[in-house]
C-alpha cells in the first residue's frame, strides 16, 4: 500500500525512487528561497536555510554561493569563503553566478594573481555579464595602483553597459581613480624634484673629481 508525504505519494520500485528526489529537490528549493529572503537582514535564519538546504543538495551552486558570501561579507573570513566557491565552480564551472562574487572575494584576500587568472577565465563563459567583469578586473588594477590601466577598462565597462544604474556606478569608481592617479602623478613629481637638487650636486662633485685626476 502506498502512503502520503505532503503532496506526493511514495511508491516501491523506481517510482519510488523519482518522487523522493522531486520531494528533497522541492524542500531543498524552499530553503533556498528562505536563505535569499533572509540574507543580508536575519544571518541567523539565512545561515541555517543554507545548511538545510545544502544537507539535501551539497552541489547546489546557488547555495554554495551564498554561504561564500555570508563568510566573505560577514565573517571576513575570505579562506572558507574561497573553499565554498571553489566547491561551486566544481559542480558547474559554467555558472555565471560564481565569478563575480568570487573575484571580489580573492581580491579582498589579496589574492590578485588567482583573481586575474579567475577574471581572464570569467571572460571564456558564455552568457558572463562582460561589463561587470570588466568592471571587476579595472578594480582589481586599482588595487595594484595602476591606475592609468584601471582606468581604461572602467571606460570599456561604461561602454559595455546596458543599464542607467550600473553606468552611473561605473562614472563614480572612474572618477575615484581619476583621483587617485591625478594624486600619484604629483607625488611622483614631487619626488622627482627634491632630487633633482641632490643629483645636481653629485654631479658638481663628479666633475670636480674628473677635473682632479
Amino acid at each position: 500500500m502506498p502512503f502520503s508525504e505532503g503532496s506526493y505519494v511514495v511508491r516501491y520500485g523506481a517510482q519510488n525512487q523519482i518522487k523522493i528526489t522531486k520531494m528533497n529537490t522541492n524542500t531543498h528549493n524552499l530553503y533556498l528561497f528562505k536563505a535569499l529572503e533572509a540574507y543580508p537582514w536575519e544571518l541567523e535564519k539565512a545561515v541555517e536555510a543554507l545548511q538545510y538546504a545544502l544537507s539535501y543538495e551539497p552541489e547546489n551552486v546557488k547555495a554554495l554561493c551564498l554561504m561564500a558570501k555570508v563568510y566573505a561579507e560577514q565573517l571576513n573570513d575570505f579562506e572558507t569563503a574561497k573553499n565554498y566557491f571553489e566547491k561551486a565552480v566544481a559542480a558547474d564551472i559554467g555558472s555565471i553566478i560564481i565569478y563575480p562574487d568570487y573575484a571580489r572575494t580573492l581580491m579582498q584576500n589579496d589574492d590578485f594573481d588567482e583573481a586575474q587568472k579567475l577574471i581572464d577565465f570569467a571572460k571564456t563563459v558564455k552568457g558572463i555579464d562582460k561589463a561587470l567583469i570588466t568592471l571587476l578586473e579595472g578594480q582589481l588594477l586599482e588595487y595594484l595602483q595602476e591606475f592609468e590601466a584601471a582606468e581604461n577598462l572602467l571606460k570599456e565597462a561604461r561602454n559595455l553597459a546596458m543599464n542607467n544604474e550600473f553606468a552611473e556606478f561605473v562614472e563614480g569608481e572612474l572618477e575615484r581613480v581619476t583621483k587617485k592617479r591625478e594624486r600619484q602623478k604629483r607625488t611622483q613629481k614631487k619626488e622627482e624634484t627634491k632630487l633633482e637638487p641632490q643629483q645636481a650636486v653629485s654631479k658638481s662633485w663628479r666633475n670636480r673629481l674628473n677635473g682632479l685626476l
